[in-house]
């Protein structure tokens, strides 16, 4: 059985460029719709997914950019149905702890610092505007997530030129699970 690709955007979604949403056109994984992307509020968020990963029994892989990667760090340290996950893969996540963190994003203080528990992937630009590579790198080994570094490629969004982007595709792959044989 194919796991469900859970897209998770981040703050104000994925626009019609983004990879999240030519994942969506090209492959059928399914968007995580939020209420309120514009003033997002942690615990509505995590019931949302909770929700989502709940309304099936196969088991999902989550897809998070952004904010996303804080909203599975949130959701895993508190839910009772983590074992329907297979793996995560967390893109660019970002600082909510910064100074210069816009008042909207408030409500996601204290990061969740938690280890995982399943399988991540951390993905990180080295020049990422709202996070620093050695903060994403801290946020990553305390999830217990692999840390892969992209190199300069700004917040990994549309704006970074990634287009269908197989090369996250391909880490998103990494995360399934081996097919197994019956014989």
């Amino acid at each position: 059985m194919n796991p469900r690709i859970l897209l998770l955007p981040g703050w104000l979604d994925s626009g019609p460029d983004h990879w999240q949403s030519r994942w969506q056109a090209l492959y059928g994984d399914t968007r995580v719709e939020q209420a309120d992307w514009e003033w997002p509020r942690r615990g509505d968020w995590m019931a949302r997914l909770e929700d989502v990963v709940r309304a099936e029994p196969t088991p999902a892989l989550l897809v998070a950019h952004s904010l996303g990667c804080q909203l599975v760090a949130a959701w895993a340290a508190h839910t009772r149905h983590a074992h329907r996950v297979l793996g995560a893969l967390l893109v660019a996540p970002p600082d909510t702890e910064r100074d210069d963190t816009p008042p909207q994003l408030h409500h996601w203080r204290p990061i969740v610092r938690q280890r995982l528990p399943f399988p991540a992937i951390a993905l990180i630009s080295t020049d990422d505007p709202y996070c620093r590579a050695e903060r994403a790198a801290e946020m990553a080994h305390q999830w217990g997530a692999r840390l892969v570094s992209l190199g300069p490629k700004g917040h990994l969004n549309h704006a970074s030129g990634l287009g269908d982007w197989p090369e996250g595709r391909a880490w998103l792959d990494a995360l399934r699970p081996a097919p197994t044989s019956d014989s």
